[in-house]
């Protein structure tokens, strides 16, 4: 029989070229991965770059609109709060993912034809009011943005920056249509809720739609009075806190739907009591600064509510959690 051992300088030295292979092999596949995703990191920002130039004019001046009207004083905020979400995830990201590029279809499809309705609209009526061109022209920029997203980053990462990229929806001014639709809701909401509590005060009180005519004084709840600017800032907020402290998505849309009902019932308090202010002190009441200059003090109260539903909703998370057995052998 013949001997196939082998000599103890040929084995060391076989297995020194095999360790010394297997150690570079994935040595140099990690080198190159690093180099790739900052190649496509930097790929993406330069087409975002791009982009933000060729909308140049319309952002200039949707940034000057929302300066100068008070109502839309929050778009300001949008991209600075979108771009810290996306900073403080930024760990979560996984560079070395594949991006899901059919999604990019849609929203570039939904962008040009946005941009065609500009166009078209402006052809044919001429020059837009300011708000609803600035409505199109966002929209316009954030589809493209989504599907430059979409097309040059990973699946993975995409779906970390997906909420700080639906939260630049709030960019775009409401137009007309739509503001005049959620003030007449607000507004016929706020009178419900106002009527409510005039009854259960016992305020004698003859209550038909937007009137309310109370002793010595007649009411009507005005457009002006929907409440609309302090119940944008309470969803806003209600968005983000779902996000923020919230997992469940059922839950996060109960935040963001108790905000709507809130909203009604804090403006219909503030009707409430300017009311019972002028029928026990005079109808110079009316005039006085709870009314005028009350909304801050209104949108304080109606977070009372609001963060004692997120304390329950986050707390039957956490117990959630901790009921949740763990697998054996862990």
């Amino acid at each position: 029989m013949k001997n196939l051992s082998m000599p103890a300088e040929k084995l060391t030295s076989f297995s020194g070229e095999a360790s010394g292979s297997a150690v570079e092999t994935p040595a140099a596949g990690q080198a190159g991965q690093p180099v790739r995703s900052l190649r496509g990191f930097g790929i993406w920002g330069l087409v975002v770059a791009a982009l933000v130039v060729c909308y140049s004019k319309p952002l200039y001046r949707l940034a000057w609109f929302a300066a100068t009207v008070e109502f839309h004083s929050y778009i300001l905020l949008v991209p600075f709060v979108s771009l810290y979400l996306s900073w403080s995830s930024r760990h979560e990201f996984i560079p070395y993912s594949k991006p899901d590029r059919g999604r990019a279809v849609l929203p570039l499809i939904a962008g040009i034809a946005v941009l065609a309705c500009l166009w078209q609209a402006t052809r044919l009526i001429g020059e837009l009011p300011q708000v609803d061109y600035l409505f199109l022209a966002t929209c316009s920029f954030w589809l493209f943005l989504l599907s430059i997203c979409c097309f040059l980053l990973g699946k993975e990462t995409f779906r970390v920056i997906a909420f700080p990229l639906d939260f630049l929806i709030f960019l775009m001014p409401l137009p007309t249509f739509l503001r005049d639709s959620v003030e007449a809701v607000l507004q016929h909401g706020s009178a419900v809720a106002a009527g409510m509590l005039f009854k259960l005060s016992g305020t004698p009180v003859l209550w038909n739609g937007l009137y309310f005519q109370l002793p010595g004084l007649s009411l009507e709840v005005a457009t002006e009075c929907s409440g609309i600017q302090s119940s944008m800032a309470l969803l806003l907020t209600g968005l983000l806190a779902g996000y923020l402290f919230l997992r469940s998505p059922w839950k996060r849309a109960v935040l963001v739907t108790a905000v709507i009902p809130l909203g009604m019932l804090r403006n219909g308090l503030r009707i409430f009591t300017v009311g019972q202010l002028c029928v026990h002190f005079g109808s110079q009441m009316i005039n006085s600064p709870i009314h005028r200059r009350g909304g801050p003090l209104f949108f304080a109260l109606s977070l009372v509510p609001f963060l004692l539903l997120l304390f329950l909703l986050w707390r039957s998370e956490r117990m959630r959690g901790s009921t949740v057995r763990k697998p054996c052998g862990t």
